[in-house]
């Protein structure tokens, strides 16, 4: 798509809406409505379009993506009558008699851009917060991720005209002209280095963001855990999507007591859970692409794995793969890995633990396997993360009660439910003062006796 016709776009949904169609509440439900009806008839075609972009299988299709869009749908629907009212708040003494209330209005047109791990979820999601929000909505799915950008785009043409939420397709170029444009939010997903991009883009129109990044997220294993439940959580965390998820276990940080223990049970669970040959297993995802391969398998320390390592270039498939030994000097651990390999570094006390992640930057996900309550305590309370598990991984964005998102270099901003609808909305603060009085304490020439009552009003 050209630059002309971005434009014409982004012109069209700002002219809708300002005509004031996206306020009314009936509006968004049944958008809603219509959407998820949509979702739910094109399953299969969703689910085909991500076993061709990153090999997933069904059950992994829904369990991560449709299902957690439809989930968010739902409560959105619950909820958005709440959401969307105006909230009074207490007046002060100073201005009676007024009524003083929090109303909530969308930004206007909102650019949604995702990634390409999960790009179902992570297009649809952020779009039905920013519906029921009130908003219009500009989407720009990941190249990277051709056949589900298509079904997105065909789910979101039959659902809503043009004005009201377009799927824009392409790579690059499409991107730059999306940035170069005034919208009144943007939402992105991706990386850091694209984040400061559009950070900085979005600054020549004082345009508000929320940016979810990603980090190299830490698993600490403490000596009090259940070794064989962390290791079967860790690897299910680690894997899923061929460690292409934002907020998988990076590296896994154990106490040195128990790492040969932890190591033993990680194999039994990577054995169980992907069998002797995962390569060969059609419910075995793939490396999106032959770049990120290819850098993938270049991250692989032969010297030091454990279990694992074989790749597939014909299939971009690589093995689960354990590094054991690895030190925060290694390549593996100068970025985020975003694939299936599992690095594994020992400390000698908690203390150490805390001060080297602290020392890095601050991650998506933190995860912490122990037994000992305050330990979990200390270290959620100590370390800085954008949000994690005690005793699991990954789960804590499957939820729509929560909030998720990064801070610092892992993002800013949060979603998903309440959050997502508050990450879309501004939040007008109005006072409506009544004209039956009228104190006069507060005009010109002010006289002592006025001084001494607004003293007394605002102690």
């Amino acid at each position: 798509m050209n630059e002309q016709e971005i434009k014409m776009i982004v012109s069209s949904q700002r002219k809708y809406f300002l005509s004031g169609s996206t306020l009314n509440v009936d509006t968004r439900i049944a958008a809603l409505k219509k959407l998820k009806n949509s979702i739910i008839q094109h399953e299969a075609e969703i689910h085909q379009a991500l076993q061709k972009d990153l090999g997933k299988s069904n059950f992994e299709s829904y369990m991560c993506e449709t299902g957690l869009v439809l989930s968010e749908i739902s409560y959105m629907l619950k909820h958005i009558r709440s959401f969307a009212k105006e909230k009074t708040v207490l007046t002060p003494l100073a201005q009676f008699h007024s009524r003083s209330f929090k109303k909530p209005s969308p930004y206007g047109v909102v650019l949604i851009m995702s990634p390409w791990n999960y790009p179902f979820l992570l297009t649809l999601d952020p779009l039905v917060d920013a519906i029921a929000a009130g908003n219009t909505a500009v989407l720009k799915p990941s190249a990277y991720s051709p056949y589900t950008s298509e079904i997105i785009r065909r789910i979101l043409s039959d659902c809503f005209d043009k004005q009201y939420a377009a799927v824009i397709t392409g790579g690059r170029s499409e991107n730059t002209f999306l940035l170069k444009e005034h919208f009144d939010y943007i939402f992105f997903t991706g990386s850091q280095a694209v984040g400061k991009e559009v950070m900085r883009q979005a600054a020549g129109h004082l345009t508000p963001v929320t940016l979810e990044l990603g980090g190299k997220s830490p698993c600490i294993v403490e000596k009090s855990a259940n070794l064989k439940l962390a290791a079967k959580r860790i690897v299910f965390g680690k894997y899923l999507n061929c460690g292409q998820t934002c907020v998988a276990p990076d590296y896994v940080y154990c106490d040195r007591s128990v790492k040969d223990k932890l190591i033993k049970e990680i194999k039994k669970q990577i054995q169980r859970q992907y069998g002797k040959q995962p390569l060969e297993r059609e419910d075995y995802g793939k490396i999106i692409n032959r770049k990120h391969f290819d850098r993938i398998s270049n991250l692989i320390d032969t010297d030091k794995v454990i279990w694992g390592g074989k790749t597939d270039p014909g299939t971009l498939k690589i093995e689960p793969t354990v590094i054991d030994n690895a030190t925060f000097g290694d390549a593996v651990m100068q970025e985020e890995i975003f694939g299936p390999l599992m690095p594994i570094l020992t400390y000698d006390s908690l203390e150490e633990a805390i001060r080297n992640i602290n020392s890095m930057p601050h991650p998506l996900a933190l995860y912490i396997f122990t037994n000992d309550n305050g330990i979990a305590r200390k270290v959620t309370s100590q370390c800085g993360f954008g949000g994690g598990c005690i005793n699991d991984t990954v789960i804590h964005l499957a939820t729509s009660e929560m909030g998720f998102g990064g801070f610092g270099p892992s993002g800013m901003g949060s979603y998903h439910g309440k959050d997502g609808f508050h990450t879309f909305t501004h939040y007008k603060s109005i006072v409506d003062k009544k004209t039956w009085i009228d104190l006069p304490m507060r005009y010109q020439p002010y006289k002592k006796l006025n001084e001494k009552l607004v003293r007394m009003f605002l102690k």
